[in-house]
């Protein structure tokens, strides 16, 4: 859709293009938060949530949402075309520890909807942003400092799903000029979305449990290093990536972004710093497991040389924000 102004300036007409978004998997912890910011730029006639479940409409009051499986291509296609859709946000996946209940599902359905959503940029010249995460590294992979392109072994299938789409990515932004961008995520922290079943969970249950228990047991160990990213600065390096120049734009699998790298003890100090009997336990399950493959911390200078990002929330800011704001009733 292109609407035409003319110039105060100049007698001369200006060409903008007005972006219409369609957001799949929009009822999940990210989702929730980059609908709002989105409608907010865009505006909320310009922005369609959808998600499996319809439950998830109550979740979206402000912009218009569709009951989507996010595997049916030819569901999508035809929302593409009846809503003029310009750019997809396909966030629909199943994360690393709901992962390995069903390997199997977990495969098909990130890969299949990753491909539909592919091949519909393809055909209708889309836009497209596509989460990885830093569950595509693994056991040979640095793990302090982990460089944007070191080896990768991953070890859930989560992580591999992640692997192959990156290089999917990458063979469609080669061969077929689409213009897809990814982020390598860390873990995700905010107050306004519950964690979706991955393996840094515990990042977020801790504040409801400090502020509703004074108490958490925790599912990793006290020494388990993680790259965490706050919500926010998730937002905004995401909608950063999305604006820059294509001709910034030079890696085409997904780049590396680095928050603050933090442990479950080094969290639970923080919080103990506004509330002084708090108190954590540690019982790791199988998540640890996962977790001792990942990296401890990342580097993301390319992804700051490229389009200039930098976090702006450390561990002290994050802690303060987020036990201001947790609302442990709706958890």
């Amino acid at each position: 859709m292109k609407i035409y102004l003319k110039s105060n300036l100049k007698n001369t007409f200006t060409t903008f293009l007005m972006e219409k978004i369609l957001i799949t998997g929009a009822a999940g912890q990210l989702g929730v938060e980059l609908t709002a910011a989105l409608a907010s730029k865009y505006g909320t006639s310009n922005i369609l949530a959808s998600d499996i479940n319809s439950e998830s409409a109550k979740k979206f009051k402000s912009v218009k949402f569709l009951t989507l499986d996010a595997t049916d291509s030819k569901h999508i296609e035809n929302i593409i075309e009846t809503e003029n859709i310009t750019q997809i946000y396909h966030l629909a996946a199943i994360l690393s520890a709901k992962g390995e209940d069903n390997p199997l599902f977990t495969w098909d359905l990130n890969m299949r909807s990753l491909l539909g959503v592919l091949e519909a940029a393809r055909k209708y010249q889309l836009k497209i942003f596509w989460p990885s995460s830093i569950a595509v590294f693994g056991k040979d992979t640095p793990r302090t400092n982990t460089p944007q392109n070191p080896a990768m072994i991953p070890g859930t299938v989560y992580g591999i799903s992640k692997q192959a789409g990156e290089q999917w990515c990458n063979y469609y932004a080669e061969k077929f000029k689409v213009d897809v961008r990814s982020l390598r995520y860390p873990g995700l922290i905010s107050y306004s979305a519950q964690p979706g079943g991955g393996t840094t969970d515990y990042a977020v249950d801790i504040f409801y449990k400090s502020k509703e228990d004074k108490k958490y047991t925790c599912f990793l160990s006290k020494e388990t290093r993680l790259p965490m990213m706050y919500m926010p600065d998730a937002i905004r390096a995401t909608l950063e990536l999305m604006e820059a120049p294509v001709s910034e734009i030079k890696t085409r699998t997904s780049y590396n972004v680095a928050g603050v790298s933090f442990t479950p003890a080094e969290l639970a100090e923080e919080i103990n710093k506004h509330i002084s009997d708090f108190k954590i336990f540690y019982e790791p399950d199988f998540r640890q497991h996962i977790a001792d493959s990942w990296p401890q911390s990342i580097n993301d200078e390319v992804a700051e040389q490229e389009w200039g990002w930098k976090p702006k929330y450390d561990l002290k800011r994050i802690t303060i924000d987020m036990l201001k704001n947790i609302k442990c009733e709706t958890y």
